[in-house]
């Protein structure tokens, strides 16, 4: 089974690639090749060196005239540029998540056989539109009004899945993923991105800022089980999984401050004292057009669940990165 992991050198494309090089099989098939591509190679020197990984580095939209013909058993998309620069730069955005998905799609076209594939999207999908403002509740069903570029270009790329899929081009599948925390390693420019931030610096003894009120209500998802939704989602029979359209991957609805008083319990008062608030407008109104709450029942039909609470989360981070949660208790 060859398989192809697209944004394979991020923190959510090496963990999955670790995760099935773990498991050594797929939907009932063994996991022979996997095809890393990224703009640049994944910092895990023990992945690259996995005799089953072969990394491409370069630009995704530019890699795809070399995929055409090129046959996969399945794909997972997860490369994107993130919420904030897209809305920063516009054409960035368009060519990285919308122009790349399309070449994408075309070259797996052009292979001639049918691969499954995993699209990533996102709760960014939703947002508050005059006309129709966004429930209390999302379901699986609620019609998605996204309110900014990233959101736009995600639900676009959910679109460009289903019809292919309709077309028999391939076998596509798209799971709105969460916001995930908490992510190891350095800041990215999402908008989320402080939702991590907040937790794994302080833990580390370093300051952190938050940008938004401790009242905002949030979703969102442990590593594990973001890895664990897009396996599911892939070995789901195409009547499991219901449908064409996109579907939410569970989610655990907190407030900042409910976050906090996690990375408390964790990290004592002393890591709580490294947070400070500083109000950014242009990321709270990102972060507060997003879901509060989300129904996940199609997903839950395929055995997801949300984490139990963030607590939990805080300690799964602290027993999987030990060396980067000095303050942890």
């Amino acid at each position: 089974m060859k398989l192809l992991i697209t944004g394979g050198a991020g923190f959510l494309g090496t963990r999955l690639a670790r995760t099935l090089l773990a498991r050594g099989v797929l939907a009932g098939r063994t996991v022979d090749r996997i095809v890393l591509a990224d703009l640049v190679a994944p910092a895990d020197a023990a992945l690259c060196d996995d005799a089953r990984v072969e990394v491409r580095t370069g630009d995704l939209l530019a890699m795809t005239a070399a995929l055409r013909g090129e046959a996969f058993d399945g794909v997972f998309h997860l490369a994107s540029a993130v919420s904030a620069e897209c809305e920063a730069d516009f054409d960035l955005g368009m060519r990285s998540n919308l122009d790349a998905t399309r070449a994408l799609l075309e070259a797996l076209r052009a292979a001639g056989n049918v691969p499954r594939l995993v699209f990533s999207s996102s709760c960014a999908v939703y947002g508050s539109d005059p006309a129709l403002p966004l429930p209390a509740v999302v379901h699986d069903d609620t019609l998605p009004t996204p309110q900014t570029s990233y959101g736009i270009q995600k639900f676009i790329g959910e679109q460009l899945v289903a019809d292919c899929t309709r077309k028999g081009f391939v076998d596509g599948r798209s799971a709105r993923l969460m916001t995930v925390s908490v992510r190891p390693g350095k800041p990215n420019r999402a908008a989320s991105g402080f939702l991590s931030g907040i937790v794994r610096e302080p833990l580390a003894g370093q300051p952190a800022l938050c940008p938004v009120a401790p009242s905002t209500r949030i979703v969102l998802s442990s590593p594990a089980r973001t890895v664990e939704g897009l396996i599911a989602v892939y070995e789901a029979a195409r009547e499991a999984f219901g449908g064409r359209t996109a579907l939410n991957l569970p989610a655990l609805s907190v407030t900042v401050q409910d976050m906090l008083d996690g990375l408390r319990a964790v990290g004592g008062e002393q890591a709580l004292a490294l947070v400070r608030f500083a109000p950014d407008e242009a990321v709270a109104r990102i972060v507060e057009g997003w879901p509060a709450r989300v129904e996940s029942t199609r997903a839950q039909r395929l055995g997801l669940q949300a984490d139990a609470d963030f607590e939990s989360i805080v300690r799964q981070y602290v027993a999987e990165h030990p060396q980067a949660a000095a303050l942890a208790r």
